[in-house]
């Protein structure tokens, strides 16, 4: 039996009746643009699509990076068991237009409920999972609650735990957070400072591995390869750079690195990818006013002889950036967010440059960083100066090659965690 807590107990108690604040929390995140009306009762656990007969893996992930490092792996399991399907849940309106497309075969999309218990409890009445996966970090109560009510055994795969929310943890709510990782019959965490937090926390070691980032293991970005060769024309030959998932405050930045290396490149053209497409308007005018030659690819804008910056504000064509520029600063990581995964550049042979807040991925970059896969930048003057460097053929090249390495290294990652699963779902009556 888990360890009981006062506080989890009085979140359930509050789930159980959170009905109303739930709703509240919808229509704000509506008016924001947030959710999906079409789909906003799968928020409320109501099923917009059947459950499949036979075996089902419930796999959770947060957002759009968790969502997509998941789906090469349920493809292999998919192939294994060729009877099991899958159910992936996201609370993203950007993760579920990518994954409308990728999905792999006998896989389902829904928007994952808010924690609030009746919610849960009907979600999980229709869906009836025989084993609940979830990917990265999201503890919420009463899903784990609910799960081990119904005998649904749950694994943590790709753990990570940030040192932020260890100490939120272990200061207000310790004792809750031990009652809650009980109820997980298993953890496979990315890195070792997640195991060691998640021990602190009263996490039983026997049920512990550290294995790295599912995210190694993830198969290449999908492109268009049409929509490449005609791009590649477009370029006609000149050098280019990508600018990926970026922040607020980046792109001028990015700009600012170009007009430098444009000193020893000079047709040098730079494609700006932003983390939030909806965006796109602002990054557009603003760089425009600062004397930018600018085309933007929702606008139908090409890449003409004159073009200098290219914004590419559309979802899920990152494969055809990485594969088209030879040198990728990924975002996120020249300004306090904690930096994106750094693994699709790499899988897709572009060289890595990024700024030195990647916590969320330290252990990665670190990896990169001493196999000359990927370079830190101090600003964006450094950024420029580095860039100018990096664009020279051979040194683009050896660099992507390194990074290929690491990446490809990673495979055994994804063996582990189908062991793992299917191994949970052989044991499930």
């Amino acid at each position: 039996m888990p360890p009981r807590s006062l506080l989890l107990g009085a979140y359930l108690a509050w789930s159980n009746g959170a009905e109303r604040y739930g709703n509240r929390k919808l229509k704000s995140r509506l008016a924001q643009g947030k959710e999906d009306a079409a789909r906003l009762e799968e928020r409320r656990g109501i099923a917009s699509l059947p459950r499949p007969d036979g075996p089902l893996i419930w796999f959770h992930a947060a957002s759009v990076g968790e969502s997509v490092s998941l789906l090469e792996m349920i493809r292999r399991i998919g192939e294994e068991r060729p009877d099991t399907h899958f159910l992936i849940t996201s609370g993203t309106v950007t993760s579920a237009e990518i994954l409308a497309s990728r999905l792999p075969p006998r896989a389902l999309h829904q928007y994952v409920p808010l924690d609030v218990r009746p919610w849960m409890r009907r979600f999980l009445d229709h869906w009836r999972p025989d084993l609940c996966v979830l990917a990265e970090g999201e503890i919420w109560p009463a899903l784990l609650h609910e799960c081990a009510a119904r005998g649904v055994p749950v694994a943590l795969i790709n753990a990570r735990m940030t040192e932020g929310a260890h100490r939120r943890w272990r200061r207000w709510a310790r004792g809750a957070a031990r009652a809650l990782v009980h109820r997980i019959a298993h953890v496979q965490a990315q890195d070792r400072a997640t195991a060691d937090r998640l021990l602190d926390l009263g996490f039983p070691p026997e049920r512990l591995e550290v294995t790295g980032t599912l995210k190694e293991g993830s198969k290449a970005l999908p492109h268009d390869e049409s929509q490449r060769v005609a791009l590649a024309g477009a370029l006609a030959g000149r050098p280019c750079w990508l600018a990926a998932s970026t922040h607020e405050g980046e792109e001028a930045g990015a700009a600012e690195a170009h007009a430098q290396a444009r000193r020893a490149w000079q047709k040098l053209l730079l494609v700006i990818a932003p983390r939030h497409p909806d965006r796109a308007t602002e990054i557009v005018e603003g760089l425009r006013l600062d004397g930018w030659r600018v085309a933007r690819r929702t606008a139908g804008e090409t890449i003409e002889p004159d073009t200098e910056i290219y914004v590419a504000d559309t979802i899920g064509e990152m494969g055809l950036w990485y594969r088209l520029c030879p040198v990728s600063f990924v975002g996120g990581s020249l300004v306090e967010i904690g930096g994106h995964n750094p693994f699709e550049p790499a899988a897709l042979g572009s060289a890595i440059l990024h700024g030195p807040h990647v916590q969320n991925f330290a252990d990665i970059y670190e990896r990169l960083g001493a196999a000359g896969a990927a370079r830190s930048v101090s600003d964006w003057d450094d950024l420029g100066a580095t860039l100018a460097r990096v664009l020279e053929p051979d040194e683009a090249a050896r660099m992507a090659h390194a990074a290929w390495e690491v990446c490809s290294a990673g495979a055994e990652v994804t063996e582990a965690a189908m062991d793992l699963l299917l191994a949970m779902l052989d044991g499930v009556d």
